[in-house]
């Protein structure tokens, strides 16, 4: 099999040539090390190679799995591999193993796919970028001076760059579908609890995280969906399972579907050119595809939505380091923590419990009205995120931010952050951003990024739809239709063809 053949195949495609003994699934992991040898240096999207692990699976594959002898990526974030460290982006943790997989991970194996390395992140998660001090930036295969978006951005740039067919990916405030956006591919957040987070998590950021993966494919999320969806043992959350595997819904007709959409942030101030030309040529498809549209859009408070947030988030990532270094049985040490991470730390240090409620009951607040928006809806169509893909350094904290950031670390004082709100414009430019995809964490509703626009400079600009709480198969219907209609599958950027065919 030469490379252009490996990335004409989505991971079905992959799977079925293994099955029919056409191709032998180490000859498949052969290819995806060769693509990352050769590209990784200029798009820097895997950060370990778990080469040892994945010739293993290649060998003893399931001869009958759809996904068996598969190259497939992991997020170095949430997935946790048994004996393997996770970074999750971060100097401090770089080198913490873990004792077991994650019940997710179990679920990946059982898929049959041939994990063989994990993928760049910004610390944490943080960041609707990757642009990590401790791997260095993630470059857009479409355009390497810009960003692949975070925070999976490296699934999304290795996914694009065709190491692989699929990548694992979470989403706590749009990191599945911000990648899909700014990488030309298709990302899904499930509904909260729709795939697992244990054994050692029941939510994480209180449910607003949800794990899947990126593909080039519909019919790769849906199956991998069908594979890995479910509550394990102790989860808070349990939802209604689909009447119907979610791969055959790729296939169904939706019908009419009455959708709502909207150009106007929900979190942010101003939205580009090339994203509102995206939504506005979908609205044009989806209404020659039979669908009513209606412009409008829910009605939320969005400075004290991303106020909320953002409180929410510094209390996760003051736990996450008090577990860290628990674990290391040691306090970070200076330079181990980015400015960002080090202040939202001491944020949640001085917030009182009071405080921690009182933005969770906000943020629920804001989930009902948004809930009742959608019982008059099935859909809200919005862009995805609200600028094409953004230039490497340009969303990071400005240098004066920079500095003062790193001065309040020193300082050490979470109630100065407050004080000076030196927070809240460290998040607005995250939210000028992604000014609706964190909305649908919140809520808990599916939502999905479909690649149907690139701009006139060639880059992936997606559009975003939101369905009801719990219906994946309402989205999967309609992205199998937009799909046909609108085929996006052979659209790569150019570094990823033509290489070492000879």
């Amino acid at each position: 099999m030469t490379h252009d053949e490996y990335i004409s195949y989505d991971g079905t495609g992959l799977g079925k040539l293994v099955r029919e003994k056409e191709v032998e699934p180490s000859e498949l992991l052969d290819l995806a090390l060769e693509r990352v040898s050769v590209l990784n240096r200029e798009v820097n999207a895997v950060v370990r190679l778990m080469e040892e692990d994945a010739r293993a699976a290649a060998q003893n594959y399931k001869v009958d799995g759809v996904f068996s002898g598969v190259p497939f990526l992991a997020k170095d974030l949430g997935s946790h591999f048994a004996g393997h460290p996770t970074s999750a982006g971060s100097r401090l943790t770089k080198d913490v193993s873990a004792k077991r997989d994650t019940e997710l991970v179990r679920r990946l194996r059982a898929t049959g796919v041939s994990i063989f390395g994990k993928t760049n992140l910004p610390e944490f998660g943080l960041t609707p970028y990757t642009e990590p001090e401790l791997w260095g930036p993630c470059k857009n295969p479409w355009d390497l001076a810009r960003t692949p978006g975070g925070s999976s951005g490296g699934s999304g740039a290795a996914v694009a760059a065709g190491f692989a067919p699929m990548a694992g990916a979470g989403d706590g405030g749009g990191s599945i579908r911000i990648p899909a956006s700014c990488c030309g591919l298709f990302g899904l957040k499930p509904t909260r609890g729709r795939t697992p987070t244990g054994p050692s998590r029941g939510q994480v950021w209180r449910g607003a995280t949800v794990e899947h993966i990126l593909s080039r494919s519909v019919r790769d999320s849906a199956i991998m969906l069908d594979m890995t969806h479910g509550a394990d043992p102790g989860a808070p959350y349990e939802i209604t399972l689909p009447e119907n595997p979610f791969v055959e819904e790729v296939e169904r007709d939706p019908g009419r579907l009455r959708i709502a959409w909207t150009r106007k942030p929900i979190l942010g101030s101003e939205v580009h050119p090339d994203c509102i030309n995206a939504v506005e040529e979908a609205v044009g498809l989806l209404e020659e595809l039979g669908h009513q549209l209606v412009e409008t859009e829910p009605q939320i408070d969005g400075e004290g939505f991303a106020r909320a947030f953002m409180l929410m988030v510094a209390s996760e990532v003051g736990a996450d380091i008090y577990d860290a270094e628990t674990v290391l049985s040691r306090s970070a040490r200076r330079g181990e923590l980015e400015p960002v991470t080090r202040v939202l730390s001491l944020l949640s240090n001085s917030l009182s419990a009071r405080e921690f409620s009182s933005a969770l009951r906000l943020l629920e607040h804001e989930a009902r009205s948004v809930g009742a928006f959608f019982e008059n809806h099935d859909m809200l169509l919005t862009p995805t995120i609200a600028t094409p893909p953004a230039r490497i350094g340009e969303l990071t904290p400005t240098p004066t931010e920079q500095l003062q950031l790193r001065a309040l670390g020193l300082i050490g004082s979470g109630r100065l952050v407050k004080m000076i709100g030196l927070l809240d414009e460290v998040a607005k430019h995250a939210f000028d951003f992604t000014p609706w995809t964190p909305v649908f964490n919140v809520t808990g509703q599916p939502a999905m990024s479909v690649p149907l626009y690139w701009n006139p400079d060639g880059l992936p600009v997606g559009v975003h739809f939101v369905a009801r709480f719990g219906a994946e198969a309402t989205l999967f219907r309609l992205a199998g239709q937009l799909e046909r209609a609108r085929p996006w599958f052979d659209r790569l950027p150019e570094i990823a063809k033509n290489v070492l065919n000879a």
